[in-house]
């Protein structure tokens, strides 16, 4: 055996060993069998199994509010919120991250998913790349990290390197930093300021932490960009005013939003909307503050979007 072999062995005893250590790797005996169970049995199974996880979640709620007003907090300044991951974690950040420009009329560089391996990790698999702690360091420093900043490391297992590594450099850089993981006292855990570990234990499927890891991950990943963005003022009670009017649908959505927080008719939502240019929050502001067109905007602006209080300031 020559010496690089015996190497590459030695690493992979060491990385099977450190695996066995993890609850998310941990093998079920009693599934030993699920192949020969029926289509429904392995469903209600499955089933059950999921529903575990939001009360794996409950019990990092008030980590996940703290990390929360702490995003809020530099992104009300002009910081970004940006995730970092491999695999599945690494899309699940790409996806959150996506999703916000639509919803939340956010620029596509406040809210930035990065995955390992880049782009095409999205759908194929990018071999060796979450072992990089080296390629996430590039990858954040193509973005000029500051202080107003959070880098949200994403990784079931909690060692990935990739991940680590986005959350040690973007420490060093001086951001808000935070860890979600599914196994306890991981290393990504204790290299973030926010620590947030949502032990799910073993998968139905050894191994496959696209199952009950991936949906506490979606779950909590759900949660900091929503909630931050109603620390923002992007929504009004839990109406979506902020929303980008991209399609049919979403402009169908828009006056749906006005009619909702108004109660105006079609004619006064249709004259609203054409006075602001399509935007929805500042056609509510026209309608219940009694106000023009360019007075929204301008209340709105020196509100920072806080639509409540723009209100406030209209009738005050």
């Amino acid at each position: 055996m020559t010496s690089s072999t015996a190497d590459a062995s030695s690493n992979h005893r060491s990385l099977r060993d450190e695996l066995e250590t993890l609850t998310t790797e941990a093998f079920r005996p009693e599934l030993s069998q699920i192949d020969r169970l029926s289509t429904l049995e392995i469903a209600k199974i499955m089933n059950a199994e999921d529903a575990t996880v939001p009360t794996a979640v409950a019990t990092q709620l008030p980590r996940i509010a703290a990390a929360i007003d702490a995003v809020a907090d530099r992104m009300s300044r002009g910081g970004r919120l940006i995730y970092a991951g491999a695999g599945t974690a690494g899309r699940l950040g790409v996806l959150d991250a996506s999703e916000c420009p639509p919803t939340f009329n956010t620029d596509p560089s406040e809210v930035v998913g990065l995955i390992a391996g880049g782009p095409s990790a999205m759908v194929t698999s990018v071999e060796g790349a979450e072992d990089s702690k080296e390629l996430a360091e590039a990858d954040l420093k193509e973005l000029s990290l500051t202080p107003d900043d959070t880098v949200v490391g994403v990784s079931a297992s909690g060692r990935t390197p990739y991940a680590v590594g986005a959350v040690e450099h973007a420490r060093v850089r001086g951001a808000l930093t935070i860890g979600l993981s599914c196994n306890a006292h991981s290393a990504l855990a204790a290299a973030a300021e926010h620590g947030i570990e949502i032990v799910v234990g073993p998968e139905l499927l050894t191994g496959s932490t696209r199952l009950k890891a991936g949906t506490a991950q979606k779950l909590v990943l759900n949660m900091l960009s929503t909630i931050t963005m109603i620390r923002l003022g992007k929504t009004y009670g839990n109406l979506m005013v902020d929303v980008r009017a991209s399609n049919e649908k979403l402009r169908a959505r828009s006056r749906r939003i006005v009619a909702l927080a108004t109660g105006a008719s079609d004619e006064e939502i249709e004259q609203a909307l054409a006075a602001t240019d399509g935007e929805v929050k500042n056609a509510i502001l026209t309608i219940l503050g009694g106000v023009d067109g360019p007075t929204a905007a301008r209340l709105l602006e020196e509100s920072d979007g806080h639509l409540r209080a723009a209100l406030a300031a209209s009738t005050g």
